[in-house]
Order: C-alpha cells, then sequence, then structure tokens
C-alpha cells in the first residue's frame, strides 16, 4: 500500500475504463467497470492495484509482480506477467501521475475560516477560499477564489492572489503578484528584501532600498523553504508553469520564462534573464546580469559564469558546453594519473 497510515485517506475505488482514459494508454480488453483499489509498486502491488514500469531496470520486478494493472511502454508489455492487464504507454511514469491522482483527488477547499485566523477588514476574500489557523491576512490583501490558506501563512499587505491558489504551512508572502493556481509549499518565501547594500570608505554596510516586486504566473510552483527575492526597483518574475524545487534561492529582478527548473539548492544571482524551459541541476549556481537562451540545460554543480545561447547543455565550474567540459575532465583525470609516483619496489 503506497500510504499505509492513510495520511490521504482511503483510495477512491476507480474503474478499468477511467484509468485508461487518464493514462491514455490502450492494448486492455476487459470488463471497463472492474475496480481497482488503489496504486503501489512493482513488489508490493496486488491484484486489486494499478502499478507501473519506467524501464528496463525494473524488468525483473515486472515479471515477478502481482499488480492488476500496470502501465508499461511498449518494448516491455510482453514481460507482464499473464495475470496483469498491461496498459501500452507512451510514458508510462507520466501515465502512472495522472492515473494516481483518481485514487487520490485533491480535496476542494472547505470554504472555512477558522475562527483564529486574522484578516484585515480591508482584505478581499474570494468566494470558496479556506483560510485555516492563525493565519495572517494584512491590509489590502485581494485574495482570489477556491484558494487554500494554510495555518501559520502570512499574506502582506496589498498582496494579490489568484484563484485556485495554495499556499502551505509558514509561507510568507509580501510585494507579490501571484497568477491562477500557483502552490508554494511549506516556509516559502516571496517578496522579502533582495540582497542589496553599498559599501562606505570605512567599511560600513548600507541597505539599499528594495522597491520592486515578484510576480509569479500562472501555475507555479515553489517547493519548501526557497526563497524568490523582490526587484531592486522593477520586477523578480518566474514565468508560468516554473517549478521550483526546496532551498532555492532567486535573487532579486531574476527573471525567467515559461516551464523552467529549478532544482534543489540551485541559486540565481540577481538580475540574470532565463529563457523558456531551462533546468538547472541541484547545487548550480548562475552569477548576476546573464542572459540564459531557453532550453538550456545546466548540471548539477555547475557554475554559470557567462551567457549560454539557446539549447545546449552546460557542466562544470566555470560551466562549459557538455563536449568541452567532459574533454576538459578526461584531460584533468589523465594528467593526475600520470603524475602519481611510481611504486616503490616491496623490500624482501
Amino acid at each position: 500500500m503506497a500510504d499505509e497510515r492513510r495520511f490521504l485517506g482511503p483510495p477512491r475505488l476507480t474503474s478499468l475504463a477511467a484509468v485508461l482514459g487518464a493514462s491514455g494508454g490502450d492494448g486492455v480488453t476487459g470488463d471497463p467497470d472492474r475496480l481497482f483499489e488503489g496504486v503501489a509498486p512493482l513488489d508490493a502491488a496486488t491484484p486489486s492495484q494499478v502499478s507501473f514500469c519506467e524501464g528496463r531496470a525494473y524488468q525483473a520486478a515486472l515479471s515477478n509482480t502481482q499488480a492488476g494493472l500496470i502501465l508499461v511502454s511498449a518494448n516491455l508489455a510482453s514481460a507482464v506477467p499473464a495475470g496483469s492487464l498491461a496498459v501500452v504507454c507512451r510514458d508510462p511514469a507520466l501515465a502512472f501521475g495522472r492515473v494516481a491522482s483518481l485514487f487520490h483527488p485533491v480535496p476542494p477547499p472547505s470554504g472555512q475560516i477558522h475562527p483564529s485566523a486574522v484578516i484585515h477588514p480591508d482584505a478581499t476574500i474570494g468566494e470558496g477560499t479556506e483560510i485555516g489557523a492563525c493565519a495572517v491576512i494584512e491590509a489590502g490583501a485581494e485574495i482570489g477564489r477556491n484558494c487554500r490558506i494554510a495555518p501559520f501563512a502570512l499574506i502582506g499587505a496589498k498582496v494579490v492572489l489568484g484563484d485556485d491558489c495554495i499556499i502551505h504551512s509558514h509561507c510568507s508572502v509580501s510585494h507579490a503578484i501571484l497568477g491562477r493556481g500557483v502552490v508554494l509549499h511549506p516556509g516559502a518565501r516571496i517578496g522579502q528584501e533582495g540582497f542589496g547594500f553599498n559599501t562606505t570608505a570605512d567599511g560600513r554596510f548600507i541597505t539599499a532600498p528594495q522597491l520592486g516586486l515578484v510576480r509569479l504566473g500562472d501555475a507555479v510552483e515553489i517547493g519548501a523553504n526557497s526563497c524568490v527575492d523582490r526587484g531592486a526597483l522593477g520586477e523578480t518574475v518566474l514565468g508560468s508553469g516554473t517549478r521550483i524545487d526546496n532551498l532555492v534561492q532567486v535573487g532579486h529582478n531574476v527573471r525567467t520564462g515559461r516551464g523552467c527548473v529549478l532544482v534543489s539548492q540551485v541559486g540565481i544571482s540577481g538580475s540574470t534573464t532565463l529563457g523558456d524551459y531551462v533546468q538547472a541541476g541541484g547545487q548550480s549556481g548562475i552569477t548576476g546580469h546573464l542572459n540564459i537562451g531557453s532550453k538550456v540545460r545546466i548540471g548539477a554543480q555547475a557554475g554559470v559564469m557567462n551567457d549560454v545561447p539557446p539549447g545546449i547543455e552546460v557542466l562544470g565550474s566555470p560551466a562549459a558546453p557538455k563536449k568541452e567540459a567532459m574533454r576538459a575532465m578526461l584531460i584533468l583525470k589523465r594528467l593526475g594519473s600520470e603524475s602519481r609516483p611510481a611504486a616503490k619496489p616491496k623490500s624482501e
């Protein structure tokens, strides 16, 4: 069972017809009204559950599974046991995500406002929005319809939330305009003062006022304890559909295009611009005032110090195109092995 303690509640019984419709797969004939009770990994699934196989690395588990239905690619369909239904999908993992949502749909907001929530009388709360215990909504905030604001969240003065936003516990949002369907995971910080200061002749630091805002496009999702600083003068912008993992830092005046992915511990310095669908691997860093082209892929722990043209993959620190970086790594490895002192003969 995927959720033994039922944190998400009992799975919803789901018919074969519904599973096929959500998966977009084919190759199955059977009673469309047959019901399945949930999802599980290949090695734990029962005949009443649905599972999936990502690739040949899981072929042994696929051959031995007892799952009632398996989402699988065409080249592995023949390995599905005789007692299981094989649904052939172009992308089994994607199909499984859609199917799992049938068993565990996200519950709609309750529309209830907890008595301990603090809501300024000048704030506007949309119809159907749920506000949890001890949440704070400050003056002039505009909250859209059917939002969910969890306990202890802070929505600052004049902040705008579009419809269907989910703000998890202990988030703070200030100086920001959020589009529709934005999700902030616990502890995310949006709109705080950026890291802007000047140094005096005697070595003191003088903070420069951060006068801009943050603008999050529709369906942006930001992971736990990630930070997006507001603009110093203009805007910090995350394009629609952008996904940010946990523990990511986005500096002031950064702009991303649509559908960018920033993996855990990525850091982007101020005033850098990313095109559409840029992917940055874990712990990679991008210095300020750069232009990163659309569909660039940045390897884990890479250090990007120069502009990157669209559509290439960069690795290493300082980051370089993949082939160039791999060649340099091989040369360094070879030099390291050649410079090792010869082993001394063992004494008799």
